[in-house]
């Protein structure tokens, strides 16, 4: 009944970027497709340096913390063998050395934009507690909740796939402007997976919710992770927002809101 209704739609809807009729499931990008880049940059990542400091000695006595540290101990270590600029020696003691070590660390992975998913982890429990005491709003595109409820409707499945952590992912969703959106998204999915320009995480994602590729539409703003959606089997769109940088390279058809995919 679903595949005859969703034939039905590509028939009548004009968008040349719609959703072919076999699609089982819909995986989303964050950053520049359901949420502006601006809100990730100006809000989310500022927030998180101001308060990382403060948050790490709260928490500094949490075994989930202190695994954590031991992971940006390792991560540190590796920068250093591969001869990274990285901040001074990572010290273990006394305390407040070690809080300070993974605080540095951490700033120079922030400064670099790295994919580490230690990183994000920490991130994510940051922002948590700001989400939690009402200084945090995550905000999505006006066209996102209307979607995810037409899709719901449909029973469509929608997944996200960001480099977030899994946590900032829900956090952002449950607590965005437009109310509680969480319960439209089936699956999260982080770098723990794989990384985001490579074509076996897709495949991964696949095996995961038990839909081939050729069953799910990718939607996101980055051409270099399309094309390893599409590498993996997956259909594509490439989200232009305001605000966005896209590329029309690769050829990848082109939506401007998510009323264009029927």
């Amino acid at each position: 009944m679903l595949r005859t209704r969703l034939r039905l739609v590509a028939r009548t809807h004009v968008s040349g970027a719609q959703a072919p009729a076999e699609i089982k499931a819909i995986l989303l990008d964050i950053e520049g497709t359901t949420t502006p880049i601006r809100f990730v940059y100006d809000v989310l990542f500022p927030y998180a340096r101001t308060h990382l400091g403060q948050h790490i000695e709260q928490h500094a006595s949490s075994p989930d913390y202190e695994r954590l540290f031991d992971a940006l101990r390792e991560e540190h270590a590796s920068d250093v063998a591969a001869g990274g600029s990285v901040p001074g020696s990572w010290v273990d003691a006394p305390r407040a050395s070690r809080l300070a070590s993974v605080a540095a660390y951490c700033s120079w992975l922030m400064d670099r934009d790295r994919k580490s998913t230690m990183l994000k982890a920490l991130q994510g429990k940051v922002w948590e507690a700001g989400y939690i005491s009402g200084e945090l709003v995550g905000e999505v595109f006006p066209d996102v909740p209307a979607a995810f409820e037409r899709w719901h409707v449909r029973r469509l499945p929608v997944g996200i796939f960001s480099s977030g952590s899994v946590l900032a992912q829900q956090l952002l969703f449950r607590y965005s402007s437009a109310g509680d959106l969480s319960g439209f998204v089936d699956w999260y999915f982080d770098t723990a997976i794989g990384a985001k320009i490579e074509s076996v995480s897709y495949r991964r994602i696949a095996e995961s919710i038990e839909i081939g590729t050729d069953r799910v539409l990718f939607v996101s703003d980055a051409t270099r992770e399309l094309d390893a959606a599409r590498t993996a089997g997956m259909h594509t769109r490439l989200a232009v927002r305001p605000g966005n940088l896209s590329s029309h390279e690769g050829g990848f058809p082109v939506i401007h809101t998510f009323d264009e995919i029927a």
